[in-house]
C-alpha cells in the first residue's frame, strides 16, 4: 500500500454516509449537550487524526499489513464491523438512548483502532484511543440527558 489507502478511503465513505443523511434529516436536533470543551476537543483531534490517517499513509510512521493474509483480515474484519454499524444505524435510526449511543460509538472506535493495529500504523493508533476514549464518554453523556 502506498501513500494513499483506497480501502481507508471506502472505509470512511461508509462510515459518514449514514452520520450526514441523518444530520441532513435531523437538523433541529440539539447539538450535543456536553459541554466540556477539553473532551470535545480532544475527540475531534482524535476523530480528525483517524479520518485522515486512514486515507493517507504517512511514510516511516506504519508498516503496513505485518503478517500473511492480513489484507484479507483487515476487509473482512472492517467489513463485519461496517455492516453492524450500518445495521445499527437502520435499527436505531430514530430512537434515542445509551445503547444507539454504545453501539454508534463503540463500532467506528473498533474500525480505527483495529485498522491501526493490522497496518502497524503507530498514529493512527494513537488518534484512535483518544477518539475511542473521548467519543464514547460524549455519547454516553448525550444518551443520559
Amino acid at each position: 500500500m502506498s501513500w494513499f489507502n483506497y480501502y481507508g478511503l471506502i472505509i470512511m465513505a461508509i462510515i459518514m454516509t449514514p452520520n450526514i443523511v441523518y444530520y441532513i434529516g435531523h437538523k433541529d436536533d440539539p447539538a450535543d449537550r456536553c459541554k466540556n470543551k477539553a473532551v470535545e476537543v480532544a475527540e475531534q483531534i482524535g476523530r480528525y487524526g483517524c479520518l485522515a490517517l486512514m486515507i493517507f499513509n504517512i511514510p516511516y510512521t506504519y508498516f503496513n499489513f505485518w503478517f500473511d493474509h492480513a489484507l484479507i483480515v483487515y476487509l473482512s474484519v472492517n467489513g463485519a464491523f461496517l455492516l453492524a454499524y450500518t445495521v445499527f444505524w437502520i435499527v436505531f435510526w430514530n430512537a434515542d438512548g445509551l445503547a444507539k449511543a454504545l453501539a454508534l460509538s463503540i463500532l467506528p472506535s473498533c474500525v480505527f483502532l483495529f485498522s491501526g493495529i493490522v497496518l502497524a500504523n503507530i498514529p493512527l493508533i494513537a488518534f484512535a484511543v483518544l477518539f475511542a476514549v473521548f467519543h464514547i464518554y460524549i455519547s454516553c453523556k448525550n444518551a443520559k440527558r
